[in-house]
């Protein structure tokens, strides 16, 4: 029975049975024991009952707080009613101006010219169609553009499906990315991050509707000719322009191009009129029959120097900012972070960045000693005028102080000390047959991983970039083709960056050409117009401060070295950047050049003579936050939102001519500029 287990009494039985006996008082001495026992327990328990709280649990806390503020913030949004916030705005800043569409529309302007819209570099949304197995469940979800969900679900995954081929620069392996089609594929970024939808909604208003609007959707990750090679998306332009057109009435369409969309849509008119099987067989008069305007925005023509960064060291000015505030984070190999090094990885086998490299040499963009915009202020001082040739950025008579000669023309330099050095006193040893050396990052799987091409050049090939201490433009081909030899072998395919001695010599009617300003011709369409149309007075990256980043084993070896600065207000020199006029991205010498000069009038570059003309919109930040991104922004993407910008495209898809907009509208020193530029017309 000892080996049985006492039954538990009943609850009944619990209830009858006598309560126990009181306890027998203790003696003074043994209370005294039994208290400093408790208090241990007590301490015990306190102590216990704060270890259970960890980290973990506090972030998940405040995690938890953020998700719970956003979602009724959220929820009060939705459920206010859609006036409110106009309401709490003019409230507190006075009437709201018309949007262009309403104002426009009060003046009886109605739709006319059907309007193609071609998006640029990163605005575009990508969706997935075939992948790998860690990308089950995400069939015909935005890989790019939209909620980015993905990046963060699995980033290693998305950067393997947002990869390219590195030899073939189309589809890896087992994985299709296709370009979202229709208006939703580029009206926004990401929710309310707009880009063309505000354009839209404008037109919209005098009468546009999807059948007079379309969306030339593409994969901008792709060269442009691959884009026809694999989805026959030049045709689908094609084929769509001339529906367009024959579907209303014969009025030509008005083409809408932003960004490196600028560069996509040249190649096109070249593309459009060759011969088949290269180009679409439209034959020599084509564009003449089917566009009335290109009206560029943010164009990058001459290609920008932001491109060279990012191809040589996966930078530009807010990278390098990072990097500085947290040094080594986004190079650290740290729970397999190496942030930078999958960024390179990925982008390099992005064919189309290279079709942004800067174009036309030193001719262009100037040499050691010497660049176009050679004066430039960089003060936040502006004028207001609007001259219809030359303005000032500046009243130089208040800004001696600040003068101080930038050689813009040196895109790189290793070290402060040279990019201000006299040409005649810097010692240069030449990179170009250097020896590349060895690195463990052969071995180091680690390394291999995520590692690019500039494992091949090791310490010997990297001290030989170093050593080489100033790139002009002339000299930045050979740099990348150095350090990433395979990249641009794959670029050199499909792009070219020279300038054309005879336009007419049969070499040039090769694809890689035809979105080259300076190589190729415009078509002979003496009636259509071209626009310029850009944001200026944001300062904008021209050239770059870099330094030998730590020599460790995988890191990327080159960055900017922010710790160079100008050393007074109003410097140019910001961070290791050289900062000059622009939209932020693009300088206004790549956007305005071939309007203000090379096309202007009738050039071998424009041979039919077609009208070109200039409009700057003057960066104006918003007032208030309440504005959100402003309406008279001139900021590379912002613009796009900009009032006087789209009021100028409504008009003109109306049925207004350049001239009918006032001719040029100038800010900057573009026509000054381009006068120092010494090219053959």
């Amino acid at each position: 029975m000892s080996m049985l287990r006492r039954r538990k009494p009943s609850d009944s039985a619990e209830k009858q049975a006598p309560p126990p006996p009181p306890a027998a008082p203790q003696s003074p001495a043994r209370a005294e024991v039994a208290e400093p026992s408790k208090e241990k327990e007590r301490a015990r328990a306190k102590a216990t009952k704060g270890q259970r709280w960890s980290c973990v649990d506090s972030c998940c806390w405040l995690i938890g707080c953020i998700c719970s503020v956003w979602w009724l913030l959220l929820f009060l949004y939705n459920a206010m009613p859609a006036s409110f916030p106009q309401y709490v705005t003019e409230a507190i800043t006075g009437p709201l101006p018309d949007p262009p569409g309403v104002k426009l529309q009060k003046e009886g302007l109605k739709a006319k010219h059907p309007v193609v819209f071609v998006p640029g570099i990163v605005t575009g949304g990508l969706e997935l169609w075939e992948g790998h197995q860690c990308a089950d469940g995400l069939f015909r979800k935005r890989l790019w553009g939209g909620t980015f969900g993905e990046v963060y679900k699995r980033p290693l995954c998305w950067v393997e499906h947002m990869s390219l081929d590195n030899e073939t620069g189309l589809d890896p392996p087992g994985i299709r990315v296709r370009p979202v089609t229709g208006l939703v594929a580029a009206d926004y970024f990401a929710p309310g991050y707009f880009v063309w939808a505000v354009l839209i909604a404008n037109l919209a208003r005098i009468g546009y509707e999807e059948k007079t609007m379309y969306m030339a959707a593409y994969d901008w990750r792709l060269s442009f000719q691959n884009t026809e090679v694999r989805d026959q998306t030049l045709s689908r332009i094609k084929s769509n322009i001339e529906l367009m057109v024959s579907t209303n009435g014969g009025n030509k369409v008005v083409v809408i191009p932003h960004s490196m969309g600028v560069l996509y849509f040249l190649h096109f008119m070249k593309w459009v009129e060759a011969p088949a099987p290269t180009g679409g067989g439209g034959g020599p008069n084509w564009c003449s029959k089917h566009i009335k305007a290109v009206m560029n925005i943010g164009g990058p023509f001459l290609g920008v120097p932001k491109a060279v960064a990012g191809l040589f060291s996966a930078e530009a000015k807010d990278v390098a900012v990072a990097r500085a505030i947290a040094p080594g984070v986004l190079d650290s190999d740290f729970l397999g972070l190496q942030t930078l090094r999958h960024v390179m990885r990925m982008t390099r086998t992005w064919d189309s960045t290279m079709s942004m490299i800067p174009k036309g040499g030193d001719t262009i963009w100037g040499g050691l000693d010497w660049s176009p915009e050679e004066g430039y202020v960089c003060s936040s001082k502006k004028q207001k005028n609007n001259d219809s040739r030359v303005s000032k950025d500046v009243d130089t008579d208040k800004a001696d102080f600040h003068s101080q000669k930038v050689n813009y023309g040196r895109i790189i330099s290793f070290g402060k000390d040279v990019a201000e050095a006299p040409a005649s006193t810097i010692e240069r040893i030449d990179f170009r047959d250097a020896v590349k050396g060895n690195n463990l990052a052969h071995s180091n799987a680690s390394c291999r991983d995520v590692w690019t091409e500039h494992h091949e050049l090791g310490w010997g090939g990297i001290k030989a970039v170093a050593d080489y201490k100033v790139y002009t433009t002339d000299s930045i081909l050979d740099l990348l083709h150095f350090v990433a030899p395979k990249m641009m072998q794959r670029g050199s395919a499909h792009f070219s960056y020279g300038i054309a001695d005879n336009l007419d010599d049969p070499k040039y009617n090769h694809y890689k050409y035809w979105s080259n300003p300076l190589e190729t011709k415009l078509p002979n369409a003496p009636d259509m117009e071209i626009f310029s149309m850009y944001g200026v007075g944001i300062l904008t990256e021209r050239s770059y401060v870099y330094k030998l980043s730590p020599s460790t084993e995988c890191s990327i070896p080159f960055q900017i070295d922010t710790s160079a600065e100008g050393g007074h207000d109003g410097s140019c020199l910001q961070g290791g950047v050289y900062l000059v006029n622009g939209d932020e991205t693009v300088p206004v010498l790549s956007s305005g050049f071939m309007c203000a000069k090379a096309w202007r009038g009738r050039t071998r570059f424009n041979p039919s003579g077609i009208k070109t003309y200039i409009r700057e919109y003057d960066h104006a930040p918003p007032a208030n936050l309440l504005e959100g991104r402003g309406t008279q922004s001139g900021a590379h993407v912002d613009i796009m939102g900009n009032f006087a910008l789209i009021e100028d495209i409504i008009r003109v898809a109306a049925g207004a001519t350049g001239e009918d907009l006032g001719g040029d509208q100038v800010y900057s020193d573009i026509f000054k500029w381009s006068e120092r530029i010494n090219l053959k017309l």
